[in-house]
């Protein structure tokens, strides 16, 4: 075994508590393996009495992989790498067998009994109105967290602002509706041990017995359900190896709870932490930078990052005007590198991707894209626009209309519009309104004006006609007096547009616009298969991965930091902003040689500043 005296500490660590605290790039799944067969044949430890556990598939699989190419024939059993859920739906397998029950997942989109359906159902039932996909995202993710970190609905909403009506009734329908049909999702799987864990004696005891040593992947990334789970198993031998890295803690919004971390000397007394703090994968000038950087940060173990490896370049800090500049400065680097495989481009927010995508095709790079679950292509603004030209088209298109004729000036009633529809469905819904009894000179000159408006705008190309949806039929008006009420900024849906127009700007008429539209989607779900592509990812799903050279986009303040973090940092609570830090952290570590972060001067038409991340680097590189 080549390994450095840090690991090999680890690796030797045999029986009782342990922490290794490992820095980016420090071989932690290298440390595992050799510990796990260290156990195996020093230690006439059978594999079947070892129990390790990663917090994603990808890493279950890449750790087997590793261990089987390395160790392979130490032993005709083989050794338990499994996920947290993956464990936890085995046991309640065990309970269900034993206690005649039988549960159902509905975790499977393809079966037509599955969570969003429900969550959907109950929406519906409850608000009496049709979820957004966004919303249905941030209901399922504020379950999530609930059940994660062993809280109340009423403690979350006492910490959280959400944007969903009557969350707790909804909470609650969810909660009573699967008890009733004995229906689990991913997040009950760790509840559900937990419970069965607590009042199963034998069931605990069976599996206390079956291990007898315990590795944790990913220590940063545990959930409180999840710590309790293992520290449950783990009594009362404490035979448990957490390997781990506070500063790469990044999933604060899913429930992982660092703090775990910190407490691990009060939970296990005699317990041992090791330090691997030399970084294999960056060059010297990203690793100072980045210990210094992670240094700021209050709430972490004092670890100092460092490298053996040379000094290559230093890191790239580029400012653009715009964001149409931003993307030609990556298209002529990566054309100019032409190392398409070792490239990445990272962001905050999935909603990035869609400029690089449009840029990216149109100069023939191919590219490889982490999540291709982006809120663009079905996001409501998008569909707006579309039914305004699909009017403009068709304008008898009464199912158009009845989406945006509140969206526009014309001050058109509900009472209208319910009228119009008793009329012949082949007439120009202006026309119908025209019709509408009563209807005064005001109203009048409003229809005339409209159909006159919805006449020009079928004759111009999608750009033009997208500026004058804004512009002349004051859509834009509609956005800003709305934005609070659909919970986003008007910058954020002023970006959407922005990247609509983007993409009409290269087309010729709205026939062009959708088929763009439908086979970028489809180029997303595509790329999936792409080899020696440019990997398109947000920062939270490159974790653990690295390439030669990296590109970080859209470093604005507001953006990257978000927000929320900075308005609480201003209120005295520092912690999100810390985890924003730390998910920059992340996003630097994974550049191996080169590495380079980019703002912009303007967006939307006005100023913005650069992410302060940026400014805190700039002082320390300066």
């Amino acid at each position: 075994m080549n390994l450095s005296n840090e690991q090999k500490k680890a690796v030797y660590h045999i029986d009782g508590p342990a922490l290794v605290l490992a820095v980016p790039g420090a071989g932690k799944t290298t440390v595992l393996i050799h510990r796990t067969a260290n156990l195996i044949l020093n230690n006439n430890v059978g594999p079947e009495k070892i129990l390790s556990i990663t917090f994603s598939r990808a890493s279950t699989r890449d750790m087997k992989y590793r261990f089987n190419k390395l160790y392979g024939d130490i032993s005709n059993i083989p050794v338990h790498f499994s996920t947290i859920h993956s464990f936890a739906y085995s046991l309640i397998r065990e309970y269900t067998y034993k206690n005649r029950i039988r549960y159902v997942l509905i975790e499977d989109s393809k079966n037509k009994l599955n969570k969003y359906n429900i969550l959907k159902r109950i929406y519906f039932s409850i608000n009496n109105d049709y979820i957004t996909e966004e919303k249905l995202d941030t209901l399922i993710n504020s379950i999530g967290y609930i059940k994660n970190m062993l809280i109340t609905p009423e403690e979350f909403l006492n910490e959280f602002k959400i944007d969903i009506n009557n969350f707790k009734n909804i909470f609650d329908t969810y909660e009573r509706y699967k008890r009733s049909n004995n229906l689990i999702d991913f997040d009950d799987m760790l509840t559900l041990s937990l419970e069965i864990l607590k009042k199963d004696k034998y069931l605990l005891n069976k599996y206390r017995n079956r291990f007898d040593y315990i590795q944790v992947d990913e220590g940063q990334d545990t959930s409180k359900a999840q710590i309790e789970i293992i520290h449950a198993l783990a009594h009362p031998k404490h035979n448990l190896f957490v390997v781990a890295d506070d500063d790469q803690s990044i999933y604060g919004f899913r429930g992982a709870y660092p703090k775990g971390l910190f407490n691990f000397n009060k939970v296990y007394k005699n317990g041992k932490v090791f330090y691997m703090e030399q970084n294999y994968r960056s060059s010297k000038n990203i690793v100072s930078v980045c210990n210094r950087f992670i240094k700021q940060n209050t709430l972490r173990y004092d670890k100092n990052i460092f490298t053996q490896n040379n000094f290559v370049e230093p890191i790239n800090i580029i400012k653009v005007n715009t964001l149409k500049e931003q993307y030609e400065y990556l298209i002529n680097e990566l054309l100019s590198k032409e190392d398409y495989g070792n490239s990445a481009i990272l962001y905050r927010n999935n909603i990035s991707a869609i400029g690089i995508i449009e840029y990216l095709d149109r100069n023939n790079l191919p590219f490889y894209m982490k999540d291709i679950k982006i809120n663009f292509f079905n996001h409501w603004v998008v569909q707006d626009i579309l039914n305004f030209l699909l009017l403009s088209q068709d304008n008898s298109n009464i199912e158009c209309f009845e989406k945006i004729y509140f969206k526009m000036k014309g001050f058109i009633s509900k009472k209208q519009l319910n009228y119009i529809k008793t009329l012949s469905y082949n007439q120009s819904v202006f026309n119908r309104l025209l019709e509408c009894p009563g209807i005064n000179e005001f109203y009048r000159k409003n229809f005339l004006e409209l159909k006159l408006d919805f006449k020009k705008l079928s004759k111009m190309p999608p750009y033009e006609g997208i500026l004058y949806i804004e512009k002349n039929l004051e859509y834009e008006d509609y956005l800003r007096e709305n934005c609070m009420k659909f919970g986003h900024t008007l910058d954020s849906l002023k970006t959407i547009l922005y990247f609509i127009k983007m993409i009409a700007s290269k087309t010729k008429d709205l026939n062009e616009l959708t088929e763009r539209l439908k086979y970028l989607e489809y180029l997303c779900s595509e790329s999936k298969g792409v080899k020696n592509g440019i990997t398109l990812s947000t920062i939270h799903s490159a974790k653990g991965l690295e390439f030669e050279n990296v590109y970080i986009v859209d470093l604005i303040d507001g953006d990257f930091p978000n927000t929320n973090s900075i308005d609480e940092f201003i209120k005295g609570n520092a912690e999100p902003l810390e985890e924003e830090r730390r998910l920059f952290y992340v996003g630097m570590t994974r550049a191996k040689t080169h590495l380079n972060l980019i703002t912009i001067n303007n967006r939307n038409d006005k100023e913005v500043k650069p992410s302060r991340f940026l400014v805190e680097l700039e002082k320390l590189i300066s």
